[in-house]
């Protein structure tokens, strides 16, 4: 990931409500796995969303995937999205709307706590959470490290 530290930082200074979720959560409780960019659960309302989009303009945001879309420049052009895979100046990025195994922002939002991250407070999903999560997809990238993070878990639960 190029840079994480600026994409955060960007979304926190526009006020953006959201939770890192994903590879890069799992490294915040203590995974040693390597991730390449940042999956955040955002609200998508048309307030959040709409300061999403005008943080990250800066920073050229454009499709990762082939979707035959463009970015939405305002939020009445985003109706229907549950999913924003982004490639940026600054690294890639996934906003998504919900995550399995929790449901939507609300849902991952209660089940997250405040990390200090590069001196600031940042939401990440909590660690019984994100294995909720890694477990209901079941994708063999979210099933190998599962066993690293139940282990984490077990570790620092003291048994």
């Amino acid at each position: 990931m190029r840079n994480m530290k600026e994409l955060v930082g960007r979304l926190l200074d526009a006020g953006v409500e959201f939770v890192v979720v994903g590879g890069f959560a799992a490294v915040t409780h203590g995974s040693t796995r390597l991730t390449q960019d940042i999956d955040l659960c955002a609200s998508f309302d048309p307030e959040n969303l709409q300061r999403a989009i005008d943080a990250l303009r800066p920073v050229q945001p454009r499709p990762s995937i082939p979707v035959g879309e463009e970015i939405p420049q305002v939020v009445e052009e985003s109706d229907g999205f549950v999913s924003l895979h982004l490639e940026t100046d600054a690294g890639d990025l996934e906003l998504h709307s919900g995550i399995a195994g929790e449901g939507g922002f609300a849902e991952v939002r209660r089940r997250s706590i405040e990390v200090g991250l590069w001196g600031r407070e940042v939401r990440v999903i909590d660690l019984d959470a994100l294995i909720d999560a890694k477990r209901a997809l079941k994708r063999p990238k979210d099933l190998e490290v599962l066993s690293e993070l139940e282990e984490i878990r077990r570790r620092t639960r003291g048994g």
